[in-house]
């Protein structure tokens, strides 16, 4: 105790002379050696987790991650980049010149190593029209760690932050655990709508939202992507109620009809961070993303980064450059859109042959998933085991909402389940929802 400090200001109790204090409870029973599942000695596990653990959604992604590692099931759950469009070969020949670089094995700078940083800031230039300036780009351990980054450094409990409905739910799990306020704007053909979300803003009182999050190109888990037009009007509501637009572009580049809008970065760097990954268009066994952002924010998402992995491993970096550089890059992509535009077409073609009439899915134009919606009676969460027992998976819609909706729809898959089984997987699911909708009529 420092000696200008007594017990007084320490504010310790004094039961005086005529209290006696609590009762002698005796010799404590100190229990188990070792804890058992129930808890840490004498208090649960429940008393002991973070107050967000009780609203945590994160079992889901876990689910996913198990039901697409069954063999007995054909997993048109799981939302995973397919082993055939990773480059195995390219990284075997990139290996021994990485390896030889002395910083392949030692740590790095927080934000990236530079020669990375150089490549591809100049490819986003091109992809995109516009470079990053300096200080704007970081590299990352994945997109999920990006979207993490930038949720601890904006989010206090209880601020707003606003999402697609449905949209990813990876974001959900974090948002909520950072015990934000988290707010849902539908969805169209068109994407996020709008028009609803300036309601939404002219309606609340208090404080505006710090972020909206969206995925605008291809959407996880509708396959939708936002239109042109409403993409200005996204920006000019951010720039006039003063909140961050997180763009996830985890499909941007995996397009199958061309068409290519402006990325909102590219449209308005003053109110975007734009958050991606290479998992899809390199490999997600070595985990790189990005987040390119203004610099002030940027800067703190290192800071906050250092109190995570303090530095993306540079091996991974190397190896991505080195592929990059060498153009491998470029024409994986390509090759994966024409690899995943056929599987959609197998998919739809599928689900346009087998489902009820009374089932709405749609037609992605890239990406991996389509999103079915059910007569407003059918739980599709209900579904899962009568699904399991016909040997298919799918993810319930519920997952991808923040409030109790969603009941009614479901995510497909098609990136991954070899084509002969997608077809027969979406036969076996038909059957299993026309069951429930008590109808036996199929397209």
């Amino acid at each position: 105790m420092p000696a200008d400090l007594g017990p007084a200001d320490l504010d310790l109790a004094d039961p005086g002379p005529t209290d006696p204090g609590p009762a002698d409870p005796g010799p404590v029973d100190p229990g188990p050696t070792a804890p058992g599942p129930a808890g840490l000695g004498v208090r649960s596990w429940d008393r002991l987790f973070a107050r967000h653990v009780a609203s945590d959604t994160g079992d889901q992604i876990t689910a996913i991650l198990n039901q697409s590692g069954a063999t007995d099931a054909i997993a048109l759950s799981g939302g995973f980049p397919h082993p055939d469009t990773f480059p195995a070969r390219a990284l075997a020949e990139s290996h021994a010149r990485v390896l030889a670089q002395p910083a392949a094995l030692q740590y790095g700078p927080t934000s990236g190593l530079p020669g990375l940083r150089d490549w591809f800031s100049g490819w986003l230039g091109r992809a995109e029209g516009r470079t990053p300036a300096d200080g704007e780009l970081l590299i990352t351990s994945g997109g999920m760690e990006g979207l993490g980054l930038i949720t601890r450094s904006l989010l206090d409990p209880g601020d707003r932050a606003v999402v697609e409905g449905p949209t990813f739910f990876g974001a959900l799990v974090g948002f909520q655990r950072q015990l934000a306020r988290v707010e849902t704007v539908p969805v169209d053909g068109d994407g996020l709508d709008t028009d609803a979300l300036a309601e939404l803003l002219r309606g609340s009182t208090g404080p505006a939202p710090k972020l909206l999050y969206l995925v605008p190109d291809h959407q996880n888990p509708t396959g939708l992507t936002l239109s042109l037009e409403r993409r200005h009007a996204l920006i000019a509501l951010a720039r006039r109620y003063g909140f961050l637009i997180v763009e996830d572009v985890a499909y941007r580049e995996l397009g199958f009809d061309g068409e290519r809008h402006p990325s909102l970065w590219a449209l308005a760097p003053d109110v975007v961070a734009q958050v991606g990954t290479f998992a899809k268009t390199f490999t997600p066994g070595i985990r790189l993303g990005w987040v390119v952002a203004p610099a002030r924010l940027t800067a703190q998402l290192a800071r906050a980064k250092q109190n995570t992995d303090q530095c993306t491993g540079a091996y991974g970096q190397l190896l991505l450059e080195d592929y990059g550089r060498s153009g491998g890059f470029d024409r994986q992509i390509a090759a994966s859109r024409a690899f995943y535009r056929r599987r959609r077409d197998v998919m739809t073609d599928a689900l346009a042959a087998h489902l009820p009439e009374e089932v709405a899915y749609t037609r992605p134009h890239g990406g991996f998933f389509s999103w079915l919606t059910l007569p407003g009676n059918v739980d599709t969460v209900a579904l899962q085991e009568r699904a399991l027992a016909a040997k298919v998976s799918y993810v319930p819609g519920r997952a991808f909402y923040a409030e109790e909706q969603g009941a009614n729809s479901l995510r497909l898959a098609f990136s991954r389940v070899p084509d002969e089984q997608i077809a027969e997987g979406v036969r076996n699911l038909s059957g299993v929802l026309a069951e429930a909708i008590g109808t036996t009529a199929a397209r």
